[in-house]
């Protein structure tokens, strides 16, 4: 007759085993879709920083577009233009004023032809006379993170 003690270590071992198995495999179960996440995150940085540097090229391309200082030294105003073009970027006063570095009533009144920019301001102006909507907007975001 074997050893009460002895077969109830047995049973004990077994169903032990049987319980750490089942923890075992959900464990493996999880580090395995652990693993599959880091690597989609870590090619998704990988995209995610080529296109980074893709888009800071382009960006260098542009800004090395922007007008020379003798062409912006020759360039005129217009307050007529100047409506026109923040109209087009459908921008406020006081934002279209922001792009520039001046005050929401100078662009008032340079519209209305009270007053006229010095020439550092129609330096600034002709700086800005080429962008678009999305790239006054992302400056204005740019200004006002800063």
């Amino acid at each position: 007759m074997p050893n009460v003690a002895a077969v109830l270590k047995d049973e004990i071992r077994r169903v032990a085993r049987k319980e750490l198995k089942a923890e075992i495999a959900n464990l493996a179960r999880q580090s395995a879709r652990h693993r599959r996440d880091i690597a989609a995150l870590k090619r998704e940085i990988t995209e995610l920083k080529r296109q980074v540097a893709y888009l800071e090229k382009q960006e260098g391309k542009r800004i090395g577009k922007s007008p020379s200082n003798g062409a912006a030294e020759e360039a005129r105003f217009s307050p007529k233009w100047l409506a026109s073009h923040r109209a087009k970027l459908d921008l406020s006063a006081a934002d279209y004023a922001a792009l520039v570095g001046v005050s929401p009533l100078s662009i008032y009144n340079w519209e209305s032809g009270k007053s006229r920019p010095r020439q550092a301001q129609v330096t600034k102006l002709a700086g800005i006379r080429g962008i678009g909507k999305r790239e006054a907007q992302r400056r204005l975001e740019l200004l006002g993170d800063a």
